[in-house]
């Protein structure tokens, strides 16, 4: 009886990405920060999302390809109340800076 060597598997890397999302429409005083932080929870996503005061919700999130590509089709929809009428969006290298998904609160001077 022979032996035979074995490598161990192969772990595939899986890159992080960063998306910067700005998203337009009926999306503030509608939920829309607090769906947008459970379906990055439900994701697995980190990062921040935060209302702007020119009336848009101003969205960073981190995670895989995969995961982003889910959360910015959830995006798209928002919460029920919600209307969005734009997302603009782009990708970067992440960062890894954020432990978890959260809701940041904007403060005027």
């Amino acid at each position: 009886m022979s032996e035979t060597e074995t490598s161990p598997p192969q772990q595939e890397i899986v890159t992080q990405r960063r998306l910067h999302a700005v998203v337009s429409g009926r999306v503030q005083g509608v939920s829309y920060r607090y769906f947008t932080q459970q379906q990055a929870n439900n994701l697995g996503v980190s990062g921040y999302v935060v209302n702007q005061p020119d009336g848009t919700v101003e969205v960073i999130a981190e995670g895989t390809p995969e995961q982003l590509r889910q959360f910015l089709n959830f995006l798209y929809k928002g919460s029920p109340a919600a209307q969005v009428e734009r997302v603009v969006h782009d990708y970067s290298e992440a960062t890894n800076e954020y432990l978890s998904f959260t809701i940041r609160y904007f403060i005027l001077d």
